[in-house]
């Protein structure tokens, strides 16, 4: 039987109507995590999210990355060390 489940994130950060999703990805190396950005709008009745940015939008998003990587820093600072 085939695992459909998808991958879940392993943290979101929010600033206003922009979210970065951070995933968790683990190879022979360890584990690594990637970021991805959204932002939310409202189409009609409709949520929907995009990848697009605009000019109001760059400081928060600067912001959310800094928010990001201080989130991943702290995570690979948690880790137990290997002996």
């Amino acid at each position: 039987m085939k695992n459909t489940s998808k991958k879940q994130p392993v943290h979101e950060i929010r600033i206003g109507a922009l979210k970065a999703t951070i995933w968790q990805n683990e190879n022979t190396t360890g584990k690594h995590h990637n970021v991805t950005f959204s932002r939310s709008y409202k189409d009609g009745e409709t949520w929907k999210s995009t990848s697009s940015f605009g000019r109001n939008d760059m400081l928060p998003l600067g912001k959310l990355a800094n928010e990001a990587h201080t989130w991943i820093i702290n995570q690979e600072a948690t880790k137990p060390v290997a002996k």
